[in-house]
């Protein structure tokens, strides 16, 4: 184990942080975790959904105690980094023919910048304590620990009602990445004070009713199998019937819960990090080559719905490179796509979800069938009962038959 006594190291850590684009960092020894037990309710009761990374027994272990899964690391250094490039980014579309991608993910994919800038950090940590530290663990969003915690500890901010850790000067629009070391370092404060007060602004905006306000302890809970965020990366299968006409035109992501929280819509700013800026049609994120095989694609910028279900191949690949778009993954995508045309509902989406029909995945050709019985036109109806006589896959055709169902009987 290394030990620094040096009275000024942790001024100086944030100094080096600040100089790579990070905007607020601070310490916290590790220790157990507060929320063990809230954290073992949570997965019992289902909450996390399909995403089984977080109750293996393994991950848990570490992520509710990392000092007694690694006894050589003894404090992390917690930083936050906005991703928040211009004012402009934090208008509310409200373009219904317009997808909606969440702001993180509208630029280069923030694990990889952001572990760069982790790994430079601690070549500068090291060469300021004069020896390697050859066990220190960097992470960004991926790793098991539970980084909202680390930071609430190291004096970075609260916890919403939207779960999302607060800043008081900075709002929400940031990410946060850790980096465990061994030195012992003195700790910041815990951040204390709620500022929610009695503001319900983003459980009440929460479309699909996710956000289940505080339990008795004061923690916020989720549940994560209605959010829209979850619904549009992490889950793999059909959207639930239920919750798509409340998902809106969001097709990756979902900002709702930061966009109505005065905190981020009044005091975040913008980072100088070129990489997170949106993307106008074609361009690829910041730092990524341009390939000759690459198609056109609509941008990350209020893409078209239409452009964004008429991408092929080629086209999502330039699109998803680089991204954090390419966690969704093309089927998974055009089917969020899929449903944001049928709320849409113009018969103007009519030709490129007819076309989704064919589309060699199950997964659109369903959600393609679920939007085209939300549009009532002749050409709807149309194509759905051409897709009905050539459809095998039993899944789809339940779709279709459902949406068939739905048309209005004037369209019939």
């Amino acid at each position: 184990m290394a030990v620094d006594h040096a009275p000024d190291l942790r001024s100086r850590l944030e100094r080096y942080a600040l100089e790579l684009g990070f905007d607020a960092a601070g310490v916290v020894r590790l220790e157990p975790s507060e929320h063990a037990a809230f954290y073992r309710a949570w997965l019992a009761a289902g909450r996390h959904g399909s995403m089984g990374y977080l109750e293996r027994a393994d991950a848990v272990a570490r992520r509710l105690d990392p000092h007694a899964a690694w006894p050589e690391l003894r404090s992390a250094l917690v930083l936050a980094h906005s991703h928040i490039n211009s004012p402009a980014d934090l208008a509310v579309e409200t373009d219904p023919s317009a997808g909606i991608i969440a702001r993180y993910a509208r630029g280069r994919d923030y694990h990889k910048v952001l572990r760069k800038k982790l790994l430079r950090l601690l070549e500068l940590i090291e060469g300021d304590v004069g020896h390697p530290l050859p066990l220190a663990r960097a992470y960004v969003d991926t790793g098991p620990v539970l980084e909202r915690e680390l930071a609430r500890r190291a004096g970075l901010g609260w916890f919403g009602r939207n779960t999302m850790l607060l800043h008081p000067q900075r709002g929400s629009y940031f990410f946060l990445a850790t980096l465990l070391l061994e030195l012992d370092l003195e700790p910041d404060a815990p951040f204390q004070r709620d500022h929610c007060g009695t503001c319900h602004a983003c459980v009440s905006a929460c479309p699909t009713g996710a956000l289940l306000g505080r339990d008795t302890t004061g923690a916020p809970v989720i549940d994560a199998t209605r959010c829209i965020s979850y619904l549009t990366i992490e889950h793999r299968g059909p959207i639930p019937g239920e919750l798509r006409p409340l998902m809106g035109n969001r097709v990756f992501g979902c900002d709702i819960c930061q966009e109505v929280c005065p905190f981020p819509r009044k005091l975040s700013k913008p980072t100088s990090e070129p990489a997170f800026a949106s993307r106008g049609p074609g361009e690829p994120p910041f730092g990524v080559e341009r390939l000759p095989s690459d198609g056109w694609h609509p941008g990350t910028r209020s893409p078209s719905l239409v452009d964004l279900m008429s991408m092929d191949e080629p086209g999502w690949e330039a699109f998803s490179r680089g991204s954090p778009l390419r966690r969704a993954g093309r089927a998974g995508f055009l089917r969020n796509v899929a449903v944001a045309l049928g709320n849409w509902g113009s018969p103007e989406a009519v030709p490129v979800l007819s076309a989704a029909l064919s589309d060699p995945e199950p997964l659109v050709r369903g959600h393609a069938a679920w939007a085209l019985g939300e549009i009532a036109s002749s050409g709807s109806l149309s194509a759905l009962e051409a897709a009905r006589v050539a459809e095998r896959d039993p899944v789809v055709l339940e779709e279709l038959d459902a949406a068939l169902a739905r048309l209005p009987s004037k369209v019939k």
